[in-house]
């Protein structure tokens, strides 16, 4: 069996709760994804933090975080793409800087399984705006 879509039990973290099916949270994915909160969103620390596992193929709708966000990638192999620009191959080690308020995605890809830590930064700010699904013809025209 290929190894890059299987999708472990755990990589560095719990893979968490699988969102699918009928889900309020699925609205804003594409695919199946689980999601482990490493540190949630309260104000001691001021910066929530997720383990989100996507099977291969699946990813995030378009989204927004006013206050920026980071992806630290543990596993795998993905695509982070902001509006207007090409998408770029993730894989582990990999991080991601988004800056506040920029349009984008992340999953991924195709032949693979993607395994990241969404970090939250600067939430006073408010919370994500999420936005359009990234369509199948958009996905599957990546370089």
């Amino acid at each position: 069996m290929d190894t890059s879509k299987r999708i472990p039990e755990r990589t560095i973290f719990p893979k968490g709760e699988k969102i699918s099916g009928e889900s309020i949270a699925n609205d804003h994915f594409t695919g199946t994804v689980w999601l482990q909160v490493l540190v949630p969103d309260e104000r001691t620390f001021n910066c929530p933090m997720f383990n989100v596992t996507f099977e291969p193929g699946a990813r995030n709708n378009w989204h927004k975080h006013p206050g920026g966000q980071l992806l630290l990638v543990t596993g795998g192999k993905g695509y982070y793409q902001e509006w207007g620009r090409k998408a770029q191959v993730i894989r582990e080690g990999d991080v991601v800087k988004i800056r506040p308020d920029v349009k984008h995605w992340h999953g991924a890809a195709p032949d693979s399984w993607l395994s990241h830590i969404a970090i939250s930064t600067n939430v006073q700010a408010g919370d994500a705006g999420w936005l359009e699904p990234v369509t199948d013809e958009e996905y599957h025209n990546l370089p």
